[in-house]
């Protein structure tokens, strides 16, 4: 399962996200991939963004994303989107949330894209 195209990327972080699987959404990142893990917070990386993501899916979560825009140069793009989750919050009540997206994907050397930078909460900043 890997992303042929940029907007694949959004595609497949929905279908592993929502089914919990987290080390094939570690593998739609590169290795030294940054992640906001809140508004307002800075980038992580690495074992730091698997905590956050291993976080996100304790809610057990379904998301829908949808590509706004894809700007592609060579082996970069930058994409645009929104997203919604809804899933169940610790203390067992229904959970939504939305916001827009801005995501840098990087082509790999097999043809494929991976995420280098995911900011899934640019709508609030």
């Amino acid at each position: 399962m890997a992303a042929r195209r940029p907007e694949d990327c959004h595609r497949l972080f929905a279908e592993t996200f929502s089914a919990g699987q987290l080390d094939a959404l570690m593998a739609l990142y590169e290795p030294r991939a940054q992640l906001v893990p809140q508004p307002g917070q800075p980038p992580v990386s690495g074992e730091a963004a698997r905590d956050v993501l291993r976080g996100f899916l304790t809610l057990k979560p379904s998301i829908r994303i949808e590509t706004l825009s894809v700007v592609k140069t060579d082996d970069l793009a930058l994409l645009r989107s929104k997203w919604t989750l809804t899933g169940t919050g610790p203390d067992g009540k229904p959970i939504t949330m939305a916001n827009r997206a801005t995501e840098v994907v990087r082509r790999q050397p097999d043809g494929t894209w991976r995420f280098v930078i995911d900011h899934p909460f640019c709508g609030d900043e």
